[in-house]
């Protein structure tokens, strides 16, 4: 998800940092965003070329290159310690008037608001994978967020070629809530032996013209992810999101989805 983030931002003409915990993250990181600028380049979807772009990108594993930033995208994995320690150390280093936002698809903001010194200049900017593909981005606003952040972010997100959806924040906020249920509903079919997974989801994409099905789409997400959006809304909305029995035991084997080769299809195979 950075790597897309990043690249959205680059092709709107923004000098780009991304910060990763190690050398070899930072080396993977760099290559994904350069390969997926060059992929931009030779599509003709790009204004500049590829090393007029790639000037402005940089990569470091020490937070404090983010000092200089006007804004910061928070993008590790979906746990709420690792978040917090994320954000708290960004803000540390940025000018009080700069913008810090997480990329997070369900935790609250206001939970993660409470534990930063300006939390005015923070929100959710919700990201949907695949980032350079997709067209939507959630704007969550905090209890505590600036009206002037969400007009500015909403700025942002048409300046890289998208469309905002501004939502108040709440477990899952709008997307996921929704996204989750129609995943979780999938694989308790699934695992029911109502029908194949390949026929689960071309029942939505065919009756339902979504663009990928449910299934399909949680392998792209990853599984472990969808697990712990799920366990997340259980906690805070009930058992309606508890998390199918099938989708624990795949996430203990490793059958991750796309990431893995393995999910609800065979990605060696797809």
């Amino acid at each position: 998800m950075g790597a897309g983030i990043a690249h959205a931002f680059l092709l709107a003409g923004s000098r780009v940092t991304v910060v990763e915990r190690d050398a070899d993250a930072a080396a993977t990181a760099s290559a994904k965003v350069l390969a997926s600028v060059a992929a931009s380049v030779d599509r003709g979807t790009a204004d500049e070329a590829a090393d007029v772009i790639s000037a402005r990108f940089s990569t470091s594993t020490d937070v404090a290159a983010f000092a200089p930033c006007s804004l910061v995208v928070e993008a590790v994995p979906e746990q709420l310690d690792l978040k917090i320690d994320a954000l708290t150390r960004v803000e540390a280093v940025l000018a009080d008037d700069a913008a810090l936002a997480s990329n997070t698809s369900s935790i609250s903001i206001d939970e993660l608001a409470a534990l930063l010194d300006r939390p005015s200049r923070f929100l959710g900017t919700h990201f949907f994978n695949p980032v350079p593909a997709s067209t939507l981005v959630e704007i969550v606003r905090g209890a505590a967020t600036d009206e002037a952040l969400v007009d500015e972010a909403r700025a942002w997100v048409h300046a890289i070629g998208k469309t905002p959806i501004v939502v108040a924040d709440a477990p899952g906020f709008a997307s996921s809530r929704l996204g989750v249920a129609l995943g979780l509903e999938a694989i308790r079919m699934l695992e029911e032996g109502v029908a194949s997974a390949e026929d689960i989801d071309r029942a939505m994409t065919l009756g339902y013209k979504h663009p990928v099905g449910p299934l399909r789409l949680t392998d792209l997400v990853g599984l472990d992810v969808r697990l712990g959006i799920a366990e997340y809304l259980a906690a805070n909305l009930g058992p309606r999101f508890e998390p199918p029995a099938l989708l624990r035991r795949m996430v203990a084997e490793g059958r991750l989805g796309r990431k893995t080769g393995e999910g609800f299809t065979s990605w060696d195979a797809s």
